[in-house]
This record gives structure tokens, sequence and C-alpha cells, in this order.
């Protein structure tokens, strides 16, 4: 069983380029990207995942409806038929409550419309976010929609290079980066989480499906010592329209309550939110913010092929 699904072509509007679809999840991410757009000049219709949203984005986006996640359907039916041609996908989801159900009690529990029963159990290969979200976002082109970089509208919120606080790691802390970095992007190649948390060249834990703040909570009970560098970095193919990493205040206090003293993020991939706040509470804090970027390839042969006489 499965809610049945009806499409109103009459009832939709023109698409548009000045009309954006946003699909609100977890967190203050889609209340800064609601109030970039807006800057931009764009009209917004919010479509807001119930017991996830946040209740402020009623009154910053034009029109604003709550819809259930598992009614995909749904959410683009509407979105469409306010006559959006693009739309961006924002926010946290808890994967972790999908699992405290069982097989069909699950399904009966979220009881999805037919869209999203034929993704999930049909057209994806895996249930890691890369392979859900990538068959998201054809749902919607099928539907004339184009899902937009999640960072579009707010560019300045990325994390730059270099250090982005007053405090400065010391040349041990350099040295976990360095160590972490390689493991953090190879965990992200295989999509299983984005984060590590290394200590004196060791890693200490690694993020899945309990997501950053738990896995924060684990290393702490794990190290505790403290002293310990976080490292989280985007996937070495990252795509911008959604599951792009995010911190922010909360992220801050809850390192510094486990204990950690460095927080190693990849520039230009990494959205802050609130970023002055951030930074400024990491200093009070004493924990030091890193942005970091991948190594450049080399720009050309590094073997000389020369085989003209003599040259040996």
């Amino acid at each position: 069983m499965f809610l049945a699904e009806t499409d109103h072509p009459d009832d939709s509007l023109p698409a548009s380029r000045d009309r954006l679809g946003l699909v609100c999840c977890g967190g203050r991410f889609p209340v800064l990207v609601a109030e970039g757009a807006k800057r931009s000049g764009r009209y917004v219709v919010g479509v807001g995942v119930r017991g996830l949203a946040d209740p402020v984005l009623q009154s910053i986006a034009d029109e604003f409806y709550w819809s259930s996640i598992t009614r995909l359907g749904g959410i683009i039916r509407r979105i469409r038929r306010s006559g959006c041609a693009q739309a961006i996908l924002a926010g946290s989801v808890r994967k972790t409550d999908m699992y405290g159900l069982e097989g069909w009690s699950r399904f009966f529990y979220y009881l999805p419309d037919w869209t999203t029963f034929r993704l999930w159990f049909f057209r994806v290969p895996d249930k890691r976010n890369d392979s859900l979200l990538s068959a998201v976002a054809r749902e919607f082109a099928a539907k004339g929609i184009t899902v937009e970089d999640c960072v579009k509208y707010n560019p300045e919120s990325l994390a730059d290079e270099g250090v982005m606080t007053q405090c400065q790691p010391t040349t041990a802390q350099w040295k976990d980066i360095e160590f972490g970095w390689a493991i953090a992007k190879e965990m992200g190649r295989l999509d299983i989480g984005q984060s590590i948390t290394v200590k004196e060249q060791e890693v200490i834990a690694v993020e899945a499906i309990e997501g950053t703040d738990r896995m924060i909570e684990r290393t702490g009970q794990l190290c505790k010592t403290g002293g310990w560098c976080h490292i989280k970095v985007g996937k070495p193919n990252q795509d911008m329209r959604f599951d792009v990493p995010t911190i922010g205040p909360q992220t801050i206090e809850n390192l510094h309550r486990q204990g950690a003293k460095v927080l190693c993020v990849e520039a230009d991939k990494t959205f802050m939110v609130d970023r002055e706040k951030t930074l400024a509470l990491a200093d009070r804090l004493g924990i030091v913010v890193v942005g970091r970027k991948d190594p450049s390839p080399p720009s050309g042969p590094s073997i000389s092929l020369d085989t003209t006489p003599g040259s040996r």
C-alpha cells in the first residue's frame, strides 16, 4: 500500500525562472538559503518537511507548504504547480530515525507515496546519500525542474582556505590535519561519512549514519584527555546540489564540550552557518578553525621522455 498520486496540470502556473522551489529539511541552512534567494530577487516557494523544517521559514518564503519526507511526488507536484523551473534541496535528515523500525513497520509508519516507494525500492542501487539524492534530483528533472547548487545564494558562507581564527594550530596539530585529510577524503569517496577525528596521528572515530554531532560525542567518550582534531571534508567529486558539509555555532559548542582543539574543513566546499558568530565562538573557546584544499595535481609530466641521442 502507498498513497496514490494525482496530477492537475490545469492548475499549474507557467514555469518561471524567477520562481525557486525550496525543499526545507532540518537546521538553519534552509533559512539562510531562503534569505539569500530572496535577496537575489527570487520568488521562493518553500515546502517544509514536518518535524524537521524551522517554522520561521513560513514568514520568509513567498509561499510555504508542509509535507512529509515520504511524499516526494507531492513535493515535486507542489513546486511544479507553483511555477518553479528550479529547486534547491536544503537541510539535514536524520537517517537514524528510519532504522528505529523494522521491515513493514517502517513502511506503514512513513506511508510513502508512489514516487517515493518506486525510488526507495527500485530506483537506487543502495541507500547511501549520493545514491538517494541523485535519484531525487532525477525525479525533479523528469518533471521539468532543475535542482540547483544549494550554496548558490550564499557564497559568502563557504569556508576560506587557511586559518580562519585568531587561534593558530601547533606543529603537532598540523601533523594531525595532514595525517587525517587523506583518510577523510577516502571516507568521502566511499560515501560513508564526511568526518573523522584524530589525535597524535591516530584515528579515534569515523562518522557514519549517526551523523557528525554523535560522532563528536563518541570521540569525547573515547578520548577523555581531549586535544583532538576534527576533520570534515566534501567528497572527492562533491555534488554541490546536496549533502554539502556544514558547520555552525552548535558544532563549535559540541567540539568544546567534548575536548576538541582543532576543526579542519574543506575550503570552498563547506557551508558555515552564521559564519562570523561561528568563528568568534571558536576563538572564545580556544578552538582552531582551518580551511584546507586538496593539493593541485602536477601540471605536466614528472619524468623526461627526451630520447634525443646524447641526452643521457
